[in-house]
């Protein structure tokens, strides 16, 4: 009786989803993007991610329009961002905010139209989780170089899927996360004629009366095998990134052996003014890092090798400022190790660059990593005439320009992957890094102009998926938090609290060894939006034909697409 109860129920969902489609539909939409939310860090329900793509599948397939469909991505799309991004205008107000969660959601958007149009292809719940990585792939490329804020691997730092980085990166963690959701969609679909009683009857033909046919059973079989697969899907793609949480390398795993130190020397206060005080940001770094040469002098903790200041932790240019230079040359003296200095340097031309400079006792500043992926509207500002019209804080936006190089630098006789901050969303950033042979990853990074906000911890599952995207031990250091040890499990070995002068000590393994991710690059991201193409132009050739043709979708299927 309980069952039947609850079969009922669920029927009665389904009927009220077909008499107020608008409504229903529109609910269910943001619903879906508000699941995606959930799933992202701080919190850790990143199964969440897979429910919100099924319901948001379910939503569309049924959409009878183009124009609903896009409409129910957008409002997925602004469910989603809206919550995801308030950190964008922190400190400036609600438009950048608003505007930038907007423009993300016209992604999911277009989603909605491939998503409809995909969907009525044999085998749909594959055409569409491509689509969706092509959606990523599009959010993260235009315009401006792109946003990838939000992509779905982001939020499963902590889940099943993380393993797979290691065989696809990023594209492929989201592709699986969005076809375990399809496939629940599939699933729902499957078992929608047994929920409401209509068509087979679960007993199937055994149940059914003497007039069943030929054709009966056939509908009857093939509901049965829609139902088996569509429940593998779901249970399998989750379940075989478990399993391959065993072949990623052990933490202390590797060919040598390197004793690394991150430095958080925090800031004076918060905000888009916290550089105001330029000196005493330098100087607290410069002061935490003598008091671990203090603390290495004592026997308290080993003597690092490298040692690592996070981003902006020199605003005060140190090739053009004596007194910054000696600073710096004190602390690196005191410690006795290289140190990667995050500097703003000033160019010729009053442009400025964010950079990384490697710092030696010996020889002062050396090598460095200019900043290659710098952030629109805040690092710079295209179009700032036009821009200056909407918001005051249009001027406040820098002039930095972007660097150029392989996105490593040589220092304590190891090649470092260097991704600086807003460059570790972008998969270029590292692959370029692991191209010319990085042995360990860094992600220096200043959090203080985004406040207390769950950017932090966003950032931070960033460096955990690309830890594991390339089998290397990564190293976050924060002005002001969360500094962090990741090893090439994607575990947090050592992080520090928000606000604090703190200094992280590890011995990390280093690696020569390449993951499949790494040799593949951007290809599994290009197979998506070849095949989400694909799929886009064998729809188009069938509503043009009217007829069943290559892909073997009846007629009816493309008068549906049509109207």
């Amino acid at each position: 009786m309980a069952n039947e109860s609850v079969r009922r129920r669920i029927a009665g969902l389904l009927v009220r989803f077909d008499h107020h489609p608008v409504s229903v539909r529109s609910v269910g939409a943001v619903v879906a993007g508000l699941l995606l939310f959930g799933s992202f860090p701080p919190r850790p329900w990143w199964f969440l991610a897979p429910a919100g793509i099924a319901l948001l599948a379910l939503v569309l397939r049924g959409t009878p329009r183009l124009r609903g469909a896009f409409g129910y991505g957008l409002l997925a799309g602004l469910g989603f961002f809206l919550p995801l991004l308030p950190w964008t205008g922190i400190y400036v107000g609600p438009l950048p905010w608003l505007a930038l969660s907007t423009a993300c959601a016209v992604y999911i958007g277009l989603f909605g139209v491939a998503a409809r149009l995909l969907g009525t292809l044999p085998g749909w719940p594959l055409w569409i989780a491509a689509a969706w990585t092509t959606a990523e792939w599009g959010r993260s490329s235009f315009p401006f170089g792109g946003f990838p804020w939000g992509r779905l691997a982001f939020g499963q730092a902590d889940g099943w899927y993380l393993p797979l980085a290691s065989l696809g990166g990023a594209p492929l963690i989201g592709f699986a996360v969005a076809l375990t959701g399809t496939c629940g969609t599939a699933l729902v679909s499957a078992l929608r004629p047994y929920i409401t009683g209509v068509g087979s009857k679960p007993g199937g033909v055994e149940e059914a009366d003497t007039t069943t046919t030929a054709t009966d059973v056939a509908a009857v079989r093939h509901s049965r095998l829609a139902v088996a697969v569509a429940a593998a899907g779901c249970v399998l793609l989750p379940l075989a990134g478990l399993l391959l949480r065993t072949t990623l390398p052990a933490p202390r795993e590797g060919d040598a052996v390197i004793t690394v130190a991150a430095v958080q020397g925090s800031v004076p206060w918060l905000g888009l003014d916290f550089n105001a005080q330029r000196r005493a940001v330098l100087d607290n770094h410069a002061r935490r890092t003598e008091q671990l040469a203090d603390e290495v002098a004592a026997g308290l903790v080993p003597a690092p090798d490298l040692v690592i200041w996070p981003e902006n932790s020199s605003d005060i240019d140190p090739l053009r400022n004596s007194d910054a230079a000696a600073v710096i040359e004190r602390a690196v003296r005191r410690i006795g190790a290289p140190v990667l200095v995050g500097a703003v340097l000033v160019n010729d031309d009053r442009t400025t660059t964010n950079s990384v400079l490697v710092w030696t006792a010996d020889e002062g500043p050396g090598e460095r990593h200019d900043k290659k992926i710098v952030q629109p509207f805040g690092e710079y500002l295209p179009m700032r005439g036009f821009f200056r019209l909407f918001s005051p804080y249009a001027d406040r936006a820098g002039y930095f320009v972007p660097g150029h190089g392989d996105g490593t630098v040589h220092a304590a006789g190891i090649d470092i992957g260097v991704a600086t901050c807003y460059e570790v969303a972008f998969d270029r950033a590292f692959n370029q890094a692991m191209r010319a042979g990085a042995q360990l990853l860094t992600v220096p990074t200043n959090n203080a102009t985004f406040g207390d906000s769950e950017m932090t911890y966003q950032q931070l599952a960033m460096s955990r998926v690309r830890a594991v995207e390339h089998g290397r031990a990564l190293v976050v250091a924060a002005t002001s938090g969360v500094s962090a040890i990741i090893t090439a499990d994607g575990a947090v070995q050592q992080r520090t609290p928000l606000f604090e002068p703190d200094v992280l000590v590890a011995r990390l393994p280093l690696r020569d060894s390449t993951t499949l991710a790494t040799r593949l690059g951007p290809m599994p991201e290009l197979a998506a939006v070849v095949t989400t193409a694909v799929g886009l132009v064998l729809i188009v050739t069938v509503r043009r034909t009217g007829r069943r043709g290559r892909t073997g979708v009846p007629p009816a299927a493309a008068e549906s697409v049509a109207s």
